[in-house]
């Protein structure tokens, strides 16, 4: 017929899909015909493709959809067709794209079909020399193969154009057959020197017991992952890796790295490793720091008789190394704070001040950190502690995480708040949440938000106290956050009952915790926020028993002077109101004599004090009361005191000067939302003539200025307008002025007469002040 076709009038096509290097001897022959012509048909261009589809789905949809099919067919018309033809799920026309794929790819030769799967396979490291090694052909025809592939716009600078092309031919692969591909693909690739973190995620994939060789691959490339917060990545090349079967030692350590990546992002999943680590406890093959922190583990989840068997036979291996005895005496320092039921004074000279824990190579520097703030601490060295954990919240900024840094935190937050350092603890807190990511390191991530709730407890922003406990409870589940559970709930609790929400507050006390908290720290801090909740519901017996088991719990310890909660004078509060005046003033005049007492515990004592002693002196003793719990910021505690106060001028007749400090009363009680304590003066303002409830703007506010509604904020306070001027950095002729101003704008005659809500108008700091 060819050699027919010049004298006859007949045109013939005929198509072909074949590359170049592969074309037989009948297109030779074709080639040699002066009157055949080769039409090379090119995909469409990226014109083509959006007159296509405003074709196929009209105008109004075409010019956004135009670019992404051109990016995903490369122009080819079949893949064009099948994105267009169907339903718009984006799920449902990727699905029809890859089929649509792999119909193209069926249509070429063996060869191609081939050298699309082991593309597949080998992912970001389908390099020409790799696909060469992995596929049983020419290279010659591998390349050919590229090349076809790249002209039908099936491919792009050596990669599928979409990852569902890649999912589509590996789903085709038969399972047995594929796992094949990536072993052998692993291999080739590992001996051409790719990185491992190409090599491992085709070990992972293959599903099976890696080789010898595999082992090292898979463990810097969970290292890789985890710098780069592919947590996921690095659990799934541990697991490979625990799959084949390294040494004993090996394997531990696998394990033991396995375990603290789980851990930072869920202690719960960390927690299934706790007993094949216990077996490499006892088998001998764990170092020093991953004893340490398999006891920490065990404590955290509750599991402590297996924490007590960990701990001795660490112990009786430590008499074997002396060494090993220094560094023990961190892990006790910290169980005598935190567990205390469990700690042992290690064995040998106790050291100096100074060099008491000197650091060793194979030393945690996180729990030799923690061990160093909690010396001073429980022996009431307040000052030389808040230093200490300055220097730890320092370093943890820029140190690597080692799994006791959680602990480190925690003790050193605590310790500057035991040293009324609280606006310190809360910047440090609060820079340290920032740094940590709250994905890839949830678990102090929730650790920190729970001692920020705690802080902001301790300055009286209970709203705040209550959101960050919920939150940190939210990160992590119950079984998660194990025995330190008792953390974030004892502060919602407390938070809860000082605003009132006592149905809510009972329902989080009725839900069951672990036994095994109330050896812990912890507990301690649970009994306290339950006592205090049904102190505030009125259960005195019950809230007293629950103060008098914490008094049992921290002196049976040997942690009173830590200050781990204020017993002594909640305990004195709650025989102050079953009438026992003789037992709260013992209590209260206790704990003013301990040495280590700060401005807060000794602010709470006076009030106390005050309560329980006659009328007269109570002015003296709760102003300066007042000076303490203003100088350590806390707002609760000072709307208690100028409650107290008001009512102690009252009872002595001096109604103008109660007045004056009622009115900051009320205003430091809404300020911290304390609806009950709100409630409690009421009655005092009643008594005094004074309107109370929510302070209502005053439309003559608006007319002030913002330099008369400062000086008239701080003078609605209590200030004297010497303060005000020292405090704005004014004369005092200026205030004068200005509230000569204030005065005529909201036509008053007097100080007394100014709005309670000026305070609120001008956003100014409240003060409790008695002067």
């Amino acid at each position: 017929m060819v050699r027919r076709l010049p004298t006859a009038r007949v045109l013939l096509v005929l198509t072909d899909t074949e590359p170049a290097p592969t074309r037989s001897v009948f297109h030779l022959a074709l080639d040699r015909q002066l009157h055949v012509h080769r039409i090379d048909l090119a995909p469409l261009s990226p014109e083509g493709v959006a007159t296509a589809v405003r074709l196929g789905v009209g105008d109004r949809r075409a010019d956004r959809l135009a670019t992404e099919v051109y990016e995903l067919t490369g122009g080819n018309p079949l893949l064009l067709r099948a994105l267009l033809d169907g339903p718009e799920d984006p799920d449902d026309r990727l699905d029809r794209y890859g089929r649509a794929l792999l119909g193209c790819l069926h249509r070429g030769d063996p060869t191609l079909w081939a050298v699309a799967r082991a593309v597949a396979v080998l992912g970001d490291g389908a390099t020409t020399r790799a696909l060469h090694d992995l596929v049983d052909a020419d290279p010659r025809a591998v390349d050919g193969a590229l090349r076809a592939m790249t002209a039908a716009g099936l491919m792009r600078e050596g990669a599928f154009r979409h990852e569902s092309a890649r999912d589509a031919l590996l789903d085709h692969i038969p399972a047995d057959e594929r796992t094949r591909l990536q072993e052998r693909a692993a291999h080739v690739l590992f001996d051409g020197g790719a990185p491992a973190s190409t090599v491992a995620p085709l070990l992972v994939s293959a599903g099976t017991a890696p080789p010898p060789w595999a082992t090292p691959i898979l463990v810097e490339a969970a290292e890789q992952a985890v710098a780069v917060d592919d947590r996921q990545a690095a659990v799934s090349a541990l697991e490979c890796a625990l799959r084949g079967t390294p040494p004993p030692p090996q394997a531990a350590s696998l394990r033991v790295r396995l375990a603290q990546i789980e851990w930072e992002t869920d202690p719960a999943a960390g927690a299934r490793h706790l007993d094949p680590l216990r077996t490499a406890l006892r088998d001998a093959q764990l170092d020093h720091r991953e004893r340490f922190t398999l006891v920490k583990r065990l404590l955290w989840s509750g599991r402590v008789a297996e924490a007590t068997d960990a701990l001795n036979l660490i112990r009786s291996d430590a008499h074997r190394d002396p060494g090993a005895v220094v560094e023990l005496r961190d892990l006790e320092q910290w169980l005598a704070y935190v567990a205390p039921a469990l700690a042992r004074h290690p064995a040998g000279p106790a050291p100096q001040d100074g060099d008491a824990f000197p650091l060793r190579r194979m030393t945690d520097p996180w729990l030799h950190a923690t061990a160093a703030t909690i010396a001073p601490l429980v022996n009431g060295r307040t000052a030389d502690a808040a230093d200490r954990a300055a220097q730890t919240l320092q370093d943890l900024e820029l140190g690597r995480l080692t799994g006791w840094e959680d602990e480190a935190a925690l003790v050193a937050l605590r310790a500057l708040c035991r040293a009324d350092r609280v606006q310190s603890a809360l910047r440090w807190c609060d820079r340290l949440r920032r740094r940590t990511d709250a994905r890839s390191h949830r678990t102090m991530n929730a650790v920190l938000t729970a001692a920020y709730a705690d802080i902001c407890l301790e300055l009286g922003d209970l709203t705040a106290a209550v959101t960050n406990a919920e939150a940190a409870l939210d990160q992590l589940t119950t079984r998660a956050w194990g025995l330190a559970a008792g953390l974030p709930l004892s502060t919602l609790v407390l938070a809860l009952s000082r605003l009132g929400q006592f149905d809510e507050a009972g329902a989080l006390l009725a839900r069951p915790v672990p036994e095994a908290m109330f050896q812990t720290r912890y507990g301690v801090l649970y009994l306290f926020a339950r006592g205090q909740y049904r102190m505030a519901v009125r259960h005195h017996h019950a809230a007293l028993a629950d103060f008098l088991s914490c008094a049992e719990m921290v002196r049976g310890w040997g942690l009173d002077a830590a200050g781990i909660v204020p017993w002594r004078t909640s305990a004195a509060e709650a025989w102050l109101r079953l009438g026992n005046h003789d037992q709260a003033r013992r209590l209260a005049g206790d704990e003013l004599s301990r040495t280590g007492t700060g401005a807060r515990n000794r602010g709470a004592a006076l009030r106390v004090l005050a309560a329980a002693g006659p009328a007269e002196r109570r002015p003296q003793l709760l102003s300066e009361s007042l000076e303490l719990s203003e100088s350590c910021d806390d707002r609760y505690q000072q709307a208690l005191t100028l409650a107290d106060l008001a009512t102690a001028y009252h009872l002595l007749d001096r109604n103008r000067r109660a007045r004056v400090v009622f009115r900051r009363a009320i205003h430091m009680a809404l300020v911290c939302e304390a609806d009950p304590l709100h409630r409690e003066l009421l009655a005092v303002g009643h008594g005094l003539g004074e309107a109370t409830g929510t302070p209502e703007r005053c439309d003559q506010l608006d007319e002030l200025t913002d330099s008369e509604r400062r000086v008239a904020a701080l003078a609605a306070m209590g200030y004297t307008n010497r303060e005000i001027a020292r405090k704005l950095f004014v004369t005092a002729s200026t205030v004068e002025q200005h509230l000569t101003r204030v005065y005529r704008k909201l036509k008053i005659s007097h100080r007394r007469e100014l709005p309670s809500e000026l305070t609120w108008h001008a956003g100014v700091k409240p003060r409790a002040s008695a002067s």
